[in-house]
């Protein structure tokens, strides 16, 4: 089993309002959507951004909560951050006086750890909290710091926290146990800054790894080979400003590619690259969903009569652990069985309690998911468990029959931005609602 200590995880949310989505389900979506940066690509580019004493201008951020908590732990360690506007912000880590990472910042997002590569890569030193965890599986950051240690640092875990220190980092030859997007990210950037050439080996492909190493080159480092499997990494004395503009975001394209076959609409998804779609897109065609590629956009055409498929989560370019959840609601809504293998985390599947209250007739033994497709949905109240399983829950109330009631939205305002208004502009009936009487007025409204 793949296992990787991903940014898609909630640790822990403070004060997040007891906001639902409330929605009235068998409109099909129709339209256009465009898509934001991607979420994944820009955790990694933030936290890179200060290993320059010069100015970065980032373009393309999408503003979603858990960006802005990134950028007020990159404030808190001393870095100015400038909103230039909701997508841009500019950031100077000239004046950083903290190698220690507060805390809080770490129990509210996961992808801080990105500060240890960055700080250690920098200024030889880091301090960054271990953040907790949800119940979704083994996710270790041990190849992280087996990374760390060969290219020189002395790493400790003292009182729950990472502590890496180096006279100087030397360059190495470093072989991933198990492939992994944060710890190629994280060896990436301190490597940047080491002293001769690394080769990191079984290194993770994913879109936004290439992203972070194309941002890191826009700064003077170099990096090639990020989007194979052997990155190789000549260290640079130090890196310059950039301006850099985040590529869309997959997961958001996916997830509106599966809401388009889901409610049997008719939905062209526009700023993708429909590159990093060819898994999602290969296994919609084999549902007998139509698509179509064009340089910049997909567009999705959903049928009456889907069939099922099968379906195994693997690291990129095979199909992407976070979007299996949406992909396993319009399998539920498919003709026939369909199995649905979890290879990435050994326990993502939580959301299948709450699809049953819908109606799903789904079936969990270990990793595998068996799903009997049925014919139709009922609205119901359900409760998201985490980011894109909250997502699913979403797509599975707009094909529903009835009112869906969405609890515990602010895991998917983690990922998503403007997500009811985007459906809502394609003909969704949906609404963020904090009271039962909210609901009871949409109901109203939409009869």
């Amino acid at each position: 089993m793949v296992r990787d200590f991903g940014p898609d995880w909630i640790i822990e949310y403070r004060g997040v309002s007891m906001e639902q989505y409330v929605i009235k389900g068998g409109n099909p979506l129709v339209g256009d959507v465009t898509i934001s940066g991607a979420k994944n690509a820009a955790l990694g580019i933030l936290a890179a951004s200060i290993m320059t004493d010069d100015d970065v201008l980032i373009d393309n951020l999408p503003d979603v909560r858990d960006i802005n908590v990134l950028l007020e732990a990159i404030e808190e360690i001393g870095a100015r951050v400038e909103r230039i506007d909701r997508h841009t912000v500019r950031i100077n880590g000239s004046n950083i006086k903290e190698v220690a990472v507060d805390d809080e910042y770490i129990r509210r997002i996961r992808a801080s750890y990105y500060f240890i590569g960055a700080l250690l890569g920098k200024y030889k030193s880091a301090q960054v909290p271990l953040p907790g965890g949800c119940n979704i599986g083994s996710r270790p950051i041990d190849q992280h710091l087996k990374g760390f240690r060969a290219l020189g640092a002395e790493v400790n875990i003292e009182r729950g926290a990472v502590i890496a220190h180096a006279i100087d980092l030397v360059a190495a030859h470093i072989y991933l146990d198990v492939v992994s997007v944060g710890a190629t990210i994280n060896i990436m950037m301190a490597a940047a800054l080491a002293e001769g050439q690394t080769i990191l080996e079984n290194a993770a492909k994913e879109p936004h790894v290439v992203d972070v190493a194309n941002f890191l080159n826009s700064m003077g480092a170099n990096i090639k080979g990020a989007g194979t499997d052997t990155i190789r990494i000549r260290g640079v004395n130090r890196l310059h400003g950039t301006e850099y503009s985040i590529i869309p975001d997959q997961i958001e394209a996916g997830t509106f590619m599966c809401a388009a076959a889901v409610t049997r609409g008719d939905v062209m998804v526009k700023n993708v690259i429909p590159k990093h779609l060819e898994a999602i897109t290969a296994k919609l065609m084999e549902m007998g969903c139509e698509v179509i590629e064009f340089d910049d956009e997909v567009r999705v055409v959903g049928k009456p009569a889907q069939r099922h498929t099968d379906i195994k989560t693997l690291p990129y370019p095979g199909f992407p652990t976070d979007m299996q959840p949406q992909m396993s609601v319009a399998l539920a809504l498919a003709k026939g069985t369909s199995m649905v293998t979890e290879s990435i985390f050994e326990n993502r599947f939580k959301y299948v309690d709450e699809l049953a209250r819908m109606g799903t007739n789904i079936k969990v033994e270990g990793n595998v998911a068996v799903i009997d497709g049925v014919s139709q949905l009922t609205g119901a109240q359900v409760n998201a468990p985490d980011l894109r399983a909250g997502a699913a829950l979403v797509i599975a109330g707009l094909a529903a029959d009835g009112y869906t009631v969405v609890d515990e939205i602010g895991y998917i305002q983690r990922g998503y931005e403007c997500f009811e208004e985007k459906l809502q502009g394609l003909g969704a009936m949906i609404e963020r609602v904090d009271s039962d009487r909210e609901v009871q007025k949409f109901k109203m409204k939409v009869g």
